[in-house]
C-alpha cells in the first residue's frame, strides 16, 4: 500500500494528488476480508497477499512436483515390492500426509505437506489399475478401463459438491483423507498379482492361489495340469534369468532393444500429447455459468460420453484405431473452435464438447494401451514413466498459454495440432485387442515385431468400413463390367448378404 495519510490528501485537495512519488510500504493494520461467500481460505487463514501472494502457486507447484516423484518412486516399488504392498505404502503416505494438511499450523509446512501428498497422485490411480488389468481376461481389459475412469468421474462430481457443501478448506482435507481408511479392509480380500508373482519366480504361491480361486467358485483343478504349469513357468523364469544373468529389469531395459524402445517412445509421446491437450482444454473451456460449482460439475460430467464411446468401440476397432480417432477428431475440433467467427457460441460449445469428449477418451485409451503393450516385469515402472513425462508436458501449458497475448487463438490451436500429430503416430504402434498380456522382457521384445504399420491400418479400416457399403462396391464394379463388356465371364450380381469380407 502506499504510505500516504488518505485523510490530510483528501482535506487538502480533495484527493488530486500524484502517486508516482509516494512510497510503498507493508499493511500495518491487517486485512478485511469478505466471508460472505468464503469463510475459511489458505489466503485468508495464512494472510497470503502483497509479498505473500505467490505462496498459494507454490503449493500447488508442489503438489505437482511430488506427482512427477511418486510416479517414479512408486512405479519403480510396483514392479520391486510388489502390487499390492505398493499400494497399502501409497495409501499411507496420502492418509498421513493428507490429515497433516489439514493441520498445517503455517504456509511453509502447507507447502510441504502438499508435496508429500502429492508424491501419491497419479500413483494411486496407476497401481489398482495394474492389478485390475492383470487380473482379468483380455476380454474384460477394456470394461476395466471404463470403470476406473467413470468412478474417477464419479469422484470429481462428488468433489464439487463437497466443496459445494463446504467452504472450510481444512474440513476439505479431513474429508479426502479420513475416509480412505476404510481401503485398509482390502488387505483381507486383494491378492496380489498373479503375473507379478510369476515375473519374480514365485510360482508355489500362484498354484496356492489358483487353488483358491477354484475352491471359491466350486471348481476343481487336476493336479498334473497344476504340475505341468509350474514346470512351464519355471522353466521360462530360468531361461529368462539365463538370458539377463540373473540381473533384474529396470527401467534402462525400456529402451535397450530395438522394439521395446520404440514402443516405449510413442506411448510416452501420446501420455504427453493426451495430458497436455486434455488439460489445455480444460483452462481453455468456454463458461458454462458464473457458479464455479456447477462449471466444474458440469466439465467432469462432459467426459462420460468420452469414455462410453470408447468403450464400444475398443473392442470393435482395436485400441490404436480408436485412440487416433479420438486424438484426430479433438484436434479438428480444436482447431475448428478457432476458425469460427466470434458470434458463433453455440457451435464454439459444441466443437469443444466435442474435443473434449474425444480426448478424455484418449487418455482413458493410453492407460490401458501402454499397460497391455509393456511387460509385466517393468509394467509399473513403464506406466510410471510415461505418467512422469505426461507431468513435465503439463508445464508446457502455461508457454502455450502466454502464446495467447500475441494470438488469442493461437494456443488452442497448437495443441489441436499436437493431437492430430500424436493420433497418426500412434498407428505405429502393434495391436492388442484379444492378445496375451506379455510377461518378461523378451516376450515385450517380440511382440509387435511383426507389426506392418500402414499395411495393417489399411487391412483394419477394411474391416470397419460397413459391410452394406463394400457390398455396393463390389455390386457397381459388376455392373461396370457388365456395361463395358470388358470381362465376357461376368459374374451375376450376388444378393449383399452373400458378399463375404476380404481383407486386402
Amino acid at each position: 500500500m502506499y504510505d500516504l495519510n488518505y485523510t490530510d490528501i483528501l482535506l487538502e485537495n480533495g484527493g488530486n494528488k500524484s502517486l508516482d512519488e509516494a512510497a510503498i510500504t507493508s499493511c500495518t493494520d491487517g486485512w478485511e476480508y469478505d466471508k460472505v461467500d468464503v469463510p475459511s481460505s489458505i489466503v485468508i487463514d495464512f494472510e497470503l497477499l502483497c509479498s505473500k501472494s505467490l505462496y498459494p502457486t507454490l503449493g500447488l507447484s508442489a503438489l505437482n512436483v511430488g506427482g512427477l516423484v511418486g510416479v517414479l518412486l512408486f512405479g519403480y516399488l510396483n514392479d520391486r515390492i510388489g502390487r499390492k504392498k505398493n499400494y497399502f505404502l501409497c495409501l499411507t503416505v496420502e492418509i498421513v500426509f493428507g490429515i497433516a494438511t489439514a493441520f498445517a499450523p503455517n504456509v511453509t509446512w502447507w507447502i510441504i505437506f502438499r508435496f508429500f501428498v502429492g508424491l501419491t497422485i497419479p500413483a494411486i490411480l496407476h497401481i489398482p489399475f495394474v492389478i485390475c488389468l492383470e487380473a482379468v481376461a483380455p476380454s474384460k481389459r477394456t470394461l476395466v478401463s471404463f470403470y476406473s475412469n467413470m468412478f474417477y468421474v464419479v469422484g470429481l462430481m462428488g468433489f464439487s459438491v463437497l466443496a459445494y457443501s463446504t467452504t472450510q478448506w481444512r474440513v476439505i482435507a479431513l474429508s479426502t483423507s479420513v475416509p480412505f481408511v476404510l481401503y485398509f479392509l482390502y488387505i483381507i480380500f486383494l491378492p496380489e498379482s498373479m503375473r507379478w508373482l510369476l515375473s519374480q519366480g514365485r510360482v508355489k504361491e500362484v498354484v496356492e492361489m489358483l487353488n483358491k480361486i477354484a475352491s471359491i467358485n466350486r471348481r476343481y483343478i487336476p493336479e498334473e495340469i497344476l504340475q505341468k504349469f509350474t514346470e512351464t513357468m519355471e522353466h521360462q523364469r530360468d531361461q529368462a534369468d539365463c538370458l539377463r544373468n540373473g540381473k533384474r529389469a529396470n527401467l534402462r531395459d525400456l529402451l535397450q532393444t530395438p522394439n521395446m524402445r520404440m514402443k516405449t517412445l510413442i506411448i510416452s509421446l501420446s501420455w504427453v500429447v493426451n495430458e497436455t491437450t486434455y488439460v489445455g482444454l480444460s483452462y481453455y473451456g468456454p463458461s458454462m455459468g458464473s457458479d464455479p460449482y456447477l462449471s466444474f460439475f458440469l466439465s467432469s460430467v462432459v467426459e462420460i460420453p468420452g469414455y462410453i464411446f470408447c468403450l464400444l468401440l475398443m473392442d470393435r476397432w482395436g485400441r490404436r484405431m480408436t485412440l487416433c480417432s479420438c486424438m484426430i477428431l479433438s484436434g479438428v475440433a480444436a482447431i475448428s473452435t478457432a476458425l469460427l467467427p466470434t458470434d458463433a457460441e453455440m457451435l464454439t460449445l459444441i466443437l469443444y464438447l466435442i474435443a473434449k469428449c474425444t480426448i478424455a477418451g484418449g487418455t482413458m485409451i493410453i492407460f490401458q494401451f501402454g499397460g497391455e503393450l509393456y511387460p509385466t516385469e517393468v509394467r509399473g515402472v513403464g506406466i510410471g514413466l510415461a505418467s512422469f513425462l505426461g507431468g513435465i508436458g503439463l508445464t508446457l501449458i502455461p508457454f502455450i498459454n502466454y502464446l495467447g497475448k500475441q494470438w488469442l487463438v493461437l494456443p488452442i490451436v497448437t495443441m489441436g495440432a499436437f493431437s492430430i500429430a500424436g493420433g497418426i503416430v500412434t498407428l505405429k504402434l502393434p495391436e492388442t485387442l484379444g492378445a496375451k498380456l506379455p510377461q518378461t522382457l523378451e516376450e515385450g521384445e517380440d511382440f509387435g515385431k511383426d507389426f506392418k504399420g500402414w499395411a495393417h491400418t489399411i487391412q483394419q479400416i477394411s474391416r470397419i468400413l460397413p459391410k452394406s457399403l463394400r457390398c455396393r462396391e463390389k455390386q457397381q464394379e459388376v455392373v461396370n463390367l457388365e456395361q463395358t463388356g470388358s470381362h465376357p465371364n461376368a459374374p451375376c450380381i450376388v444378393p449383399c448378404e452373400h458378399v463375404q469380407d476380404q481383407e486386402l
